[in-house]
């Protein structure tokens, strides 16, 4: 049964994952902003999940499934090195660093507002 959660979950983050990045990418240049706003809000919602008393179902389904397949580590980091390939080693580094730090900073705050409910 967790398993089918997991897959429940993750068939609604990726293909959600998919349209986010495809809507953001237009507009946004060379600078990954589809991932980084999806990994970001991942970070918040799985941040979260963990400061609420969760059933073990619902972590399955929204915190491995759902923001396991919207966020993604393998394109963040793809995008990175094209990034550095195409010669633009600030706009990586700034892409790295800002999604690391505004990305643990949402899991903080997420995890605060899950613990105070």
């Amino acid at each position: 049964m967790t398993v089918l959660l997991v897959a429940l979950g993750a068939a609604v983050g990726a293909p959600l994952r998919y349209l986010i990045d495809q809507a953001l990418k237009k507009k946004a240049g060379t600078f990954p902003v589809g991932t980084f706003v999806v990994n970001v809000a991942g970070s918040a919602l799985l941040g979260f999940l963990i400061g609420v008393p969760t059933p073990a179902d619902m972590t399955a389904l929204l915190g491995t499934g759902f923001c396991g397949a919207l966020t993604t580590y393998s394109t963040f980091s793809l995008e990175a090195l094209t990034l550095v390939e195409n010669g633009e080693r600030f706009r990586a580094m700034l892409y790295v660093l800002a999604s690391l730090a505004v990305g643990l900073g949402a899991a903080a705050l997420g995890h605060a507002a899950g613990a105070a409910l």
